[in-house]
């Protein structure tokens, strides 16, 4: 749980992260994706 509990949390709490950052984006886009 040292290294992979680690690596594992930090990617998926990336993932998450990137996930909010594209739903935001495309909300103040008006539902595009245009900030891409």
């Amino acid at each position: 749980m040292d290294g992979v509990g680690f690596a594992g949390g930090g990617f998926a709490l990336i993932v998450v992260l990137f996930i909010l950052l594209i739903i935001v984006g495309a909300a103040f886009c008006g539902g595009g994706f245009g900030f891409i």
